[in-house]
């Protein structure tokens, strides 16, 4: 149990990001999860988690989901999925990291200086495309539709139940492919049995916490994470002796 322990913090809060926001749990989690946990299996157990966390919130928040938004972005992730699985088959991590945050960085600066998008029908799926990329090369699809929604005006109950509603359909899409065309193994799912605890408990906590969120405190939080991830992601590329 001893070596769950500190990847169950970072599944725990995690997963209060997540079901507070939205967001968070493959942002927060994939990255740390890196330290203890080769990529392949790092990013399978976010697979995992998230597909898990999606079903037990989609309930609570199913009443909130912009429907045709949703479908825009379930069309178009398909084809970003298909091209985000030829990257995780030749998947190297320090050069995905430092792209990847060297943009979230950037367009997170731009949304600092209140950088507004308007949403339209294009721009859905353009979102959806990028997301479905991420997710079957990173498992990550939150950082783009995270700067997508940031910049817009999307109240935040409709932002939370349509990103859970889309992330459930298209982390289900992912796993799937990389079942078919990669591989997946007994102990990564029994590390993923391990950490479920946790991921509960941030649940929890984090339908607590976002009846105490407005509009803005949420749109700060959601820039911290995005902060946050973009610099831990181009520091942690620069590193060369992690154990990926």
């Amino acid at each position: 149990m001893e070596s769950v322990l500190l990847p169950s913090l970072i599944v725990l809060f995690a997963s209060l990001l997540q079901t507070c926001t939205g967001f968070g749990f493959a942002i927060f989690a994939t990255p740390f999860l890196l330290f203890f946990y080769p990529a392949q299996t790092a990013i399978q157990l976010n697979i995992i988690l998230s597909i898990v966390l999606s079903l037990l919130m989609i309930p609570k928040v199913r009443h909130d989901v912009d429907r045709v938004l949703l479908g825009r972005l379930v069309k178009g992730s398909i084809p970003g999925a298909a091209a985000g699985i030829g990257v995780f088959l030749l998947l190297n991590v320090d050069l995905l990291r430092l792209v990847i945050g060297i943009v979230v960085l950037s367009l997170s600066t731009l949304l600092l200086l209140r950088f507004r998008i308007n949403a339209k029908r294009a721009w859905d799926f353009a979102a959806g495309a990028i997301s479905g990329l991420f997710t079957t090369s990173l498992g990550m699809p939150g950082v783009p539709l995270l700067l997508y929604f940031s910049g817009t005006e999307l109240d935040k109950a409709t932002l939370r139940s349509t990103t859970l509603s889309f992330f459930l359909f298209i982390y289900t899409v992912a796993l799937v492919m990389q079942m078919l065309f990669a591989s997946t193994n007994d102990q990564i799912w029994f590390t993923a049995l391990a950490l479920l605890p946790a991921l509960v408990v941030g649940m929890l906590l984090g339908q607590i916490l976002f009846r105490h969120i407005n509009q803005e405190t949420f749109r700060y939080l959601s820039l911290v994470i995005l902060l946050a991830t973009g610099g831990y992601l181009l520091w942690s590329s620069m590193l060369t002796s992690g154990p990926v």
